[in-house]
């Protein structure tokens, strides 16, 4: 199964329609979101296209495709009203291909701050709108970046994971970080 990550969308109808087309060419199987779907906080500039009401309009338009969402920490009870799949979770787990993968935004636990996991186990977050793609003390954290608002000189991306392989992505297709699960 090939899995597509989303994160901070922060409201922006024109990187989600990228986003999404990017879900279709890369024939992913599901889609995972890291929060941060609708608002975009007041630390962040408006993103290109932005417009909330859309941006649940289309989500919906894709929930069967949606294996797990979780709510980021510019989510609120009244954009779950919004849209037609749970997305107020904290945290999710996923299983992919005998390995135990925690989903959440980030501003709980996060690569600085990990939860209980073992060697080989998979950790992936939004909320800091980096990419990244390492180990730490034996357990893989990853984060797709940003669709709508990259930081820190990096493009806006997304992350595909396939069998053992996680890709962080730009829109042009190129590799941004990258990581093999090992076994």
């Amino acid at each position: 199964m090939k899995l597509m990550f989303i994160s901070d969308i922060h409201g922006s109808l024109y990187w989600l329609q990228l986003a999404l087309e990017k879900f279709r060419e890369e024939k992913a199987d599901r889609l995972v979101l890291l929060g941060d779907y609708m608002y975009h906080g007041p630390r962040n500039p408006l993103p290109e296209g932005y417009n909330p009401a859309e941006v649940a309009a289309m989500l919906n338009q894709y929930k069967s495709y949606i294996a797990v969402s979780v709510r980021g920490n510019c989510d609120a009870e009244v954009d779950q009203m919004l849209l037609e799949f749970p997305m107020m979770g904290d945290y999710a787990l996923l299983y992919h291909e005998g390995r135990r993968i925690y989903v959440t935004h980030g501003h709980g636990f996060s690569i600085g701050n990990l939860p209980p996991l073992e060697v080989g186990d998979v950790f992936i977050q939004g909320h800091t709108h980096i990419p990244v793609a390492d180990v730490e003390n034996g357990v893989f954290v990853l984060n797709p970046g940003s669709i709508a608002l990259p930081k820190e000189n990096y493009p806006s991306s997304y992350g595909v994971l396939e069998g053992a392989q996680f890709t962080v992505k730009d829109f042009n297709g190129n590799t941004v970080k990258a990581i093999t699960f090992s076994k």
